[in-house]
């Protein structure tokens, strides 16, 4: 009889105990020592975690590894029953609880390369009848491999996959409310829209559709590969005949070498949706070598009529053996055609030796007044050719670049 009163007394004490508990703090404490970590379970081993509002904002795009940096701020509802209390007897409504003192949901992305979640507060918000409110900043390093196809104007959409932890039916699942786009402009990249969709209700996704700012890329990489064929275009308003052409030509192919090690540092390697511009870059480079390699033959066959490569250099032929009389006879012609004035033997040789040379610096003249006009004709000839094979394809490539579709598949990662 003794110990059942004494049983009684402690159990009466303690319910005053806790009936003399007056402040938030001292309820909090309470809550505190029930010491729950475990995720609330039901019959059917799953807890729905409601997501009312998610703030998304796209912090930078790597377009050299297809990387998508995106930020989420996510507000979470979910209920614990063991965290429930009696107004009438403590008559507060809500209490602030320690983050790390009780049981709370973890975020990821499913498709995230590094994803780390952190609690935006030390605290969450506990209502009287379990309902905690909280919420997570989750930073998310996404795999997204965007069609970078018709870069500079390349747009497309990479999906970011929130989920909680589920394994065989039991875990948690995601009731997602409305989405926010916070800042969408980063770097070289926009995002245009942010749309929650889902495959199944354990598959949660956002949509974000991104499309590059061409202005910056069009200027550093697009436009200097278009004048500097235009300037090779214009170069062939140089003479033919001197060397300035010639070294101009060269110096654009190896500034034209620069920009290719520009676009070697922004664009990714080959993939399913190759940038274009690769190939762009590669044919403006065969231009321009096609069109100084021509200019050298040219400058050759200007020269002494000859290819480099095809014809040799034309040679003098075998001196022929010219007997007495004829030379005599030559002798005779020239000695009509020329009158001496003296009438000196001397004199007659001096101006025959006179004659010839002006008669072969005539003839050298002639040839060479050929072989410029030959050049001549043959460079006119591939200007027209080079110009209209450029327009064409310069016409072509923009065309390419703006409509040609190429589909990439970005849900890989669940199959």
């Amino acid at each position: 009889m003794k110990a059942t009163f004494l049983l009684v007394l402690l159990t009466v004490g303690s319910g005053d105990a806790e009936s003399r508990c007056t402040s938030r703090r001292c309820l909090a404490e309470m809550l505190i020592n029930k010491n729950i970590s475990s995720q609330p379970q039901y019959g059917n081993c799953t807890h729905v975690i409601g997501v009312p509002l998610i703030e998304y904002q796209t912090l930078s795009v790597d377009t050299k590894n297809l990387r998508l940096i995106s930020r989420l701020q996510a507000t979470l509802i979910w209920k614990d029953p063991e965290l429930e209390w009696d107004t009438s007897m403590y008559d507060f409504e809500e209490v602030i609880l320690p983050v790390d003192k009780i049981w709370t949901p973890e975020l990821h992305v499913t498709n995230g390369i590094l994803t780390t979640m952190k609690h935006s507060s030390h605290d969450l918000l506990v209502l009287s009848n379990g309902t905690v409110k909280h919420s997570v900043t989750i930073n998310a390093e996404v795999n997204c491999e965007v069609n970078l196809f018709n870069y500079p104007f390349a747009s497309d959409e990479c999906p970011v996959a929130i989920q909680a932890w589920s394994v065989d039916g039991c875990g948690t699942i995601l009731r997602l409310g409305q989405l926010w786009n916070v800042d969408g402009k980063s770097g070289d990249w926009e995002t245009n829209s942010v749309v929650l969709q889902k495959k199944r209700d354990d598959r949660n996704y956002i949509m974000v559709s991104l499309s590059i700012k061409y202005l910056n890329p069009f200027i550093t990489l697009v436009l200097p590969t278009i004048l500097i064929v235009l300037a090779d275009v214009v170069s062939f308003a140089l003479p033919l005949g001197c060397g300035e052409r010639n070294s101009f030509k060269v110096t654009l192919v190896l500034s034209f070498t620069l920009f290719l090690g520009i676009l070697n540092d922004r664009l990714p390697g080959d993939g399913q949706c190759s940038p274009i511009i690769r190939t762009h870059f590669c044919v403006c480079l065969v231009l321009l070598v096609l069109s100084m390699l021509v200019s050298l033959v040219l400058t050759r066959v200007a020269k002494d009529g000859g290819f480099i490569f095809c014809c040799c250099p034309k040679r003098s032929g075998p001196k022929k053996q010219v007997n007495k009389d004829d030379e005599e006879d030559d002798e005779a012609k020239a000695d009509i055609s020329v009158v001496p004035l003296s009438g000196s033997e001397e004199s007659n040789k001096m101006l025959r030796l006179v004659v010839n040379f002006l008669q072969a610096w005539e003839a050298k003249e002639e040839e060479s007044e050929r072989y410029q006009a030959l050049a001549n004709k043959l460079d006119q000839t591939f200007f027209w050719f080079y110009l209209s094979l450029g327009g064409t394809y310069f016409i072509s490539m923009t065309a390419v670049m703006i409509k040609y579709p190429c589909n990439v598949n970005h849900f890989d990662f669940w199959y």
